[in-house]
This record gives C-alpha cells, sequence and structure tokens, in this order.
C-alpha cells in the first residue's frame, strides 16, 4: 500500500538558531555540508513517500530554489504561508489543497529515522481521525507532554511535565485526516498542538509507540547531536 503525502512544516522563524537563520532558513541551515532539507527528503524518499508538500514561510524563495534545483526522486509541492504567520495548524491547513484526505505531518527541524508505513498502517486499524506517534521519553531528551495507554494519546499539553502518567512524548511523525484540520474552528495563526490536545481530551487520538529516539535541529545542541548522527550513518554505510 503506498502512503500518502508528506506535509513538512518549513515556515518557522527559528529564533533559537539565530545569527544562522537570520539569512538562512532553517531546513538550509548545513549539516554535514549540506543543507538539512537534502537529509529530510532522502529519508521520506527511503521511507516509500513519493509525495512532498513543504509548508514555507520564513525565506520561503530560498527554499524553492533549493528545491528547484535538486532531485531526491520525490514530487515536491510549495505552499506558501504569505505574509502573516499563521502557525504550525494555520500553515498546515493552509496547504489542505494540496494534501489528500489523509496525510503524514513532519516538522522542519526533526530527522526521525523510523520505518513510515507501520505507522500508516495503525492510522487505518484505529479509525480515529489523527494518530500521534509516541515515544516512551520519561524526560530524557526534551519535556514529555503526552500520556498514552497504549492505543489513545489520553492527553497532549505541552505543559504536563512531572504529572503522573505523562511519560511520553509527542515524536513529530503525526498522521491527520483533511477533514479535522480543515473544521479547527481558530482563525490563524495557532498553533497544531491545540488541535491534537482536544482531540486527546475527546478520545480521537489515536497512537503508535515508537522505540528508536528523535533528532533535531530546532537548537544548537540539537543541531550538533544531529549533525554527529548523521555523520556516523555516513561513516557506517561506507565501511559498509
Amino acid at each position: 500500500m503506498s502512503l500518502p503525502r508528506l506535509a513538512i512544516l518549513a515556515g518557522g522563524l527559528a529564533t533559537r538558531l539565530r545569527p544562522i537563520t537570520e539569512t538562512i532558513p532553517k531546513v538550509l541551515v548545513p549539516v554535514c555540508g549540506e543543507p538539512f532539507l537534502a537529509h529530510q527528503l532522502r529519508l521520506a524518499r527511503r521511507q516509500g513517500f513519493s509525495r512532498v508538500v513543504l509548508c514555507v514561510g520564513h525565506l520561503a524563495e530560498q527554499v524553492e530554489a533549493f528545491v528547484a534545483t535538486r532531485d531526491f526522486g520525490l514530487e515536491v509541492a510549495l505552499s506558501h504561508e504569505g505574509p502573516a504567520r499563521r502557525g504550525t495548524g494555520g500553515a498546515l491547513r493552509h496547504a489542505l489543497a494540496l494534501l489528500g484526505e489523509s496525510f503524514f505531518m513532519l516538522y522542519g527541524d526533526s530527522y526521525l529515522d523510523v520505518e513510515a508505513a507501520p505507522i500508516h498502517e495503525a492510522f487505518l486499524a484505529a479509525g480515529k481521525p489523527a494518530l500521534m506517534s509516541v515515544l516512551h521519553n520519561r524526560d530524557r531528551w526534551d519535556p514529555s507532554n503526552v500520556a498514552f495507554d497504549g492505543q489513545l494519546v489520553l492527553a497532549h499539553d505541552k505543559t504536563m511535565r512531572g504529572q503522573p502518567g505523562v511519560e511520553w512524548i509527542d515524536f513529530g511523525f503525526s498522521v491527520f485526516t483533511r477533514a479535522v484540520v480543515e473544521a479547527w474552528p481558530e482563525a490563524d495563526p495557532w498553533d497544531l498542538s491545540a488541535l491534537t490536545g482536544a482531540l486527546a481530551r475527546e478520545g480521537r487520538l489515536a497512537g503508535h509507540a515508537v522505540t528508536r529516539r528523535f533528532y533535531e535541529i530546532g537548537k544548537p545542541e540539537g543541531l550538533a547531536e544531529t549533525e554527529a548522527y548523521l555523520r556516523g550513518m555516513n561513516v557506517a554505510q561506507n565501511l559498509g
């Protein structure tokens, strides 16, 4: 079974990486000698995706120029959020015309080296309007923000750290139906966590546990860890 489209939220200002991101969008920050987006798109291809939608904003013209000059074996479309900030939820809703009836979502600063097919299968089996991949984090990499019972995400809130049962974290690789994003009543800008939090409270957010840690370049220490991980992968592939 083919995978649906993958939306990558790549329009943020990336203030924690300044001054680098004052002139370069976060997805084009160099990692192991090339823009981070190159690593994301190659991984997406390996995971089985064939169509990607980049939701762009800050310095979008640079992302557009990069995509136009590289071929990753993917069909890549861009959704421009325009001059006003839309937030993560608003940017995703703005891109719905380019997405299908259901789609994956990934943040533009994340490198999530897991298989996508089992996540999609879990989404289809659950019969819910959205599914969130979760990692048993126990505050190890970032503050835990999810309560999970093995099937459903019971709560998703960035302020829940330390509360009983909150040992999981949003892995950043989710599946949504078009309808549930389209129906969100708030005007832009709005954060996608508002939607997932509401779905969790309503018992409508499925969960799927992954076991591999996430990597992200949203802050300097995360950028260093991601670079080390990707460098190690390259060394292992060359030795193999």
